[in-house]
């Protein structure tokens, strides 16, 4: 039995972290980008996932509506289910970390106690949380979705930011906003913070 009293034994093999980081030629991360909708998050990770495997690296981008095609298909948008969504999403990067990956993660995520959950299943310095700080006026100005205007009209209740809350990052490791900065240039600052942090090498940065 394992120690919650299910048949559930955790196998560990014996490649290390440090022999994946030999074979990859860089450090995981997990990069998550949170944000109200239409901030920007799924632009910008997906364009940090082309500089990065344009630069070699083993990258990949976990988004909302596309988690929620398959993985979480069974699951709406109140509270529990939110919370259940991100618990999901999180388990599945600290596989990928686990795995010697960057893994992007662009959710609207918003309640900060779910967060902070998982990035308590990354070590220290693994979990990189990016706020993507659009205010509210411009994300709704983009409606790229046409949710906001849903929204307002009482179609889709418990939407953050509009009928349901939206707990901004306290502390994050970097605050980005798509409104005021270029998307090269927020590009740049995550590429900037892995290199500072170690989890890239300057020859990742060189062709840039």
């Amino acid at each position: 039995m394992g120690t919650d009293g299910r048949e559930v034994f955790p196998h560990r093999g014996g490649v290390t972290a440090a022999d994946r980081r030999r074979v990859l030629g860089h450090g995981p991360a997990t990069v998550w980008f949170t944000g109200l909708s239409g901030s920007g998050k799924s632009t910008l990770a997906f364009a940090v996932e082309e500089a990065l495997t344009a630069a070699g690296v083993a990258v990949y981008v976990l988004d909302g509506d596309n988690v929620r095609e398959g993985l979480c298909a069974d699951l709406g948008f109140a509270p529990a289910d939110r919370t259940e969504n991100i618990r999901r999403i999180g388990e599945v990067a600290a596989l990928f970390h686990d795995a010697g990956l960057i893994t992007l993660a662009s959710f609207i995520s918003p309640y900060r106690a779910d967060r902070d959950r998982v990035r308590a299943l990354h070590p220290d310095g693994g979990f990189v949380e990016v706020h993507v700080d659009t205010p509210l006026q411009v994300c709704e100005d983009r409606d790229v979705k046409g949710l906001y205007a849903r929204a307002r009209a009482g179609e889709l209740p418990g939407f953050s930011g509009v009928s349901a809350p939206y707990e901004a990052p306290e502390a994050p490791e970097l605050r980005l906003d798509t409104g005021r900065t270029s998307l090269a240039a927020c590009v740049a600052a995550v590429l900037d913070h892995l290199h500072a942090t170690g989890v890239l090498a300057d020859r990742h940065l060189a062709a840039r």
